[in-house]
């Protein structure tokens, strides 16, 4: 199967540089609006079986165009979220970003190190790859999943046989950015493409952003 793992679009705590993972967390900016409006036309060469998200609010504004123009509806998938700040929530300074990022780029070697307040490497791989085995039980074909930035980067470089995790903390991923990945649960998982830009284009980049979770390490 192929899963289509899209950021969700520009949230104002990703233009303020916050560590916002709360449920429900907030909504997009306009920007934001602009880059969900770019899904469909930039996945049209794409067959999509089915859309994703989780169970924040941001990405269920993110896919909102891409079921529109599909006739689609998403669906809630519960272990997609982005990996909780914990302690660190609603902090943008320089030493809190670097604990979490730091954090969950060290689950390559200890997923028993646990963000302070948060969750395990052990954890977050349990449910979210939990939630992608549901999806492939589901669809055999391509499903379009929204998700979080850290998130998606940490769990394809965990996963993928193609990459390590130092690619994935090496490379960022803006938002509505995608990373198409190509397998299953049992042979393995394969990235395909990883964006390095907004699948919107350079036009619907917002280079003065200073988001936490799509730096590198």
């Amino acid at each position: 199967m192929r899963l289509l793992l899209i950021r969700h679009g520009q949230t104002p705590s990703n233009v303020r540089g916050l560590l916002d993972t709360a449920v429900p967390g907030p909504g997009l900016t306009e920007l934001g609006r602009q880059q969900a409006a770019a899904l469909p036309e930039a996945l049209g060469h794409e067959s999509i079986d089915a859309i994703q998200v989780s169970v924040l609010q941001r990405t269920h504004e993110t896919a909102a165009p891409l079921a529109a123009a599909l006739g689609l509806e998403p669906v809630v998938s519960d272990g997609v979220h982005e990996i909780s700040a914990g302690d660190l929530e609603m902090r943008s300074d320089h030493a809190a970003i670097r604990t979490y990022l730091e954090t969950v780029f060290s689950w390559s070697h200890d997923l028993s190190r646990r963000m302070p307040g948060g969750e395990s490497g052990e954890e977050f791989f349990a449910r979210f790859d939990g939630s992608i085995a549901d999806i492939a039980a589901e669809h055999s074909g391509t499903v379009a999943i929204v998700s979080h930035g850290a998130a998606i980067r940490v769990w394809a470089g965990g996963r993928a046989r193609n990459i390590d995790p130092d690619y994935a903390a090496r490379n960022t991923l803006d938002n509505t950015g995608v990373v198409v990945v190509e397998g299953d649960p049992d042979s393995g998982w394969f990235v395909d493409t990883w964006a390095g830009a907004p699948v919107g284009g350079a036009r619907l980049e917002d280079a003065s952003a200073d988001d936490p979770t799509g730096e590198p390490v």
